[in-house]
């Protein structure tokens, strides 16, 4: 009996501990924090990680490219999982190319180039059914690994450079002391992969957010301060040119014609690659600090600006650039977002990932009054690419795909990606 007793009360004392510290939890001094961890690997495990697996669930859904009949989507520092498209009103997972610390891919010819941190893989993809790994260039890119800026807090302490590997991030809502959060230091980029240093031709297409872009023989990949130039006449033996210095915390690259058009946090800048080999800057168009993706149409050049967080202080929203003097780029409008990511354009419709504010679509036929076409809302959006036939679009691990009306689009079909 006594026994029974003892047990009964350790459990009440337990309640209220417990029921205390919930309270403590839920007061007035703790609030909801976005806290993000670093995904870790040995350098074992990051060298020995490429590897091709049947269709499995996304975990972070990144960047779209297409190819093709085929969709690739980004598994944010893990790999691209491979659609197949061939009827794009019932998309099907065909499968998952793990790829440690991936971001960012394009392909020429059925040979696909893609990040992995610091080294850049090539791989056979002329079999969809037979996908196999042609090289791997240890070195040869920065090894940046994309900072988190939608977070609160960032938990890099842990890390013990000696040993780990940083791939990416993983962002999770924690509860968190308010004062913790005010007294919390800035973040930066990261650079984690020096340790391990011991569109001619049947191109794909990627969207506005793309740090890899093939023009003809040469592909294009930038990091945050650099042009990557690689020399890919021989799709499977890519050489290694001299790096093209370009600024700071560059972020996105497109082309048209013989122009680059770089967005990075502070601006947008623009290269002449008529010497394909050796980007050359032209001008470049400053604002304030933003994430920001840029694609150009014509005379203008599209660029979303995306402030808050770590992205910086600018309010979010739609810059329209006069490029008509290469030289000297000039603003001419500019239009509120909420937090916009991916942009693209075909036609005269302009198409506009505005995060967890859907996806917008607007007739750009006079820039200094764009119409409202569409605004589907309850989405989250990210990244946009339009094709001749259909639209692509990913967010919040979904793909969705539309069709073009006369002054409209239309859903044609999603697919849970996980």
């Amino acid at each position: 009996m006594k026994k029974n007793f003892l047990i009964i009360l350790s459990i009440v004392v337990l309640g209220m501990v417990s029921c205390q510290n919930n309270d403590d939890l839920d007061n007035e001094n703790y609030a909801d924090y976005l806290v993000a961890h670093p995904i870790k690997m040995t350098t074992e495990e990051f060298k020995n990680g490429i590897d091709i697996i049947g269709p499995a669930p996304i975990q972070v859904s990144g960047k779209i490219y297409a190819y093709k009949n085929f969709i690739f989507v980004n598994d944010k520092a893990t790999g691209v999982h491979v659609i197949d498209n061939a009827i794009p009103s019932n998309p099907r997972k065909v499968a998952f190319i793990k790829i440690p610390g991936n971001v960012d891919i394009s392909i020429k010819d059925d040979y696909l180039y893609a990040d992995s941190l610091s080294d850049l893989i090539v791989i056979d993809i002329s079999d969809i059914n037979n996908i196999n790994m042609v090289k791997r260039m240890e070195g040869v890119l920065s090894g940046y690994v994309n900072w988190p800026f939608e977070a609160d807090f960032i938990e890099a302490d842990g890390i013990d450079y000696e040993k780990d590997i940083v791939v990416g991030w993983e962002t999770v809502t924690e509860r968190r002391l308010k004062e913790e959060y005010e007294q919390r230091g800035g973040g930066g980029n990261i650079f984690f992969a020096e340790a391990l240093n011991d569109a001619g031709g049947n191109t794909g297409q990627g969207g506005s957010l793309a740090r890899f872009k093939i023009v003809e023989d040469y592909l294009y990949a930038v990091d945050s301060h650099s042009i990557n130039v690689f020399n890919i006449q021989d799709l499977d033996y890519p050489l290694d040119l001299e790096d093209v210095y370009a600024g700071f915390d560059i972020e996105t690259i497109f082309n048209r014609g013989n122009h680059l058009f770089l967005g990075s946090m502070s601006g947008m800048y623009i290269y002449d690659i008529s010497a394909p080999d050796k980007p050359e800057f032209v001008s470049e168009f400053q604002h304030g600090t933003a994430c920001d993706p840029v694609v150009v149409d014509g005379d203008y050049a599209y660029v979303t600006l995306r402030g808050g967080n770590r992205c910086g202080a600018t309010e979010s929203g739609l810059f329209i650039v006069d490029i008509s003097n290469i030289e000297n780029p000039v603003l001419s409008e500019t239009y509120a977002m909420d937090e916009p990511y991916g942009l693209g354009i075909k036609d005269e419709k302009l198409f506009i990932c505005d995060g967890a504010s859907g996806l917008k679509v607007y007739d750009k036929t006079d820039i200094e009054d764009l119409v409202s076409l569409n605004h589907f809302e309850n989405i989250i959006t990210f990244d946009v690419i339009p094709l001749e036939e259909t639209l692509l679009m990913v967010g919040d691990e979904v793909l969705y795909q539309y069709e073009y009306l006369d002054e409209k689009i239309k859903l044609i079909s999603t697919l849970n990606l996980n």
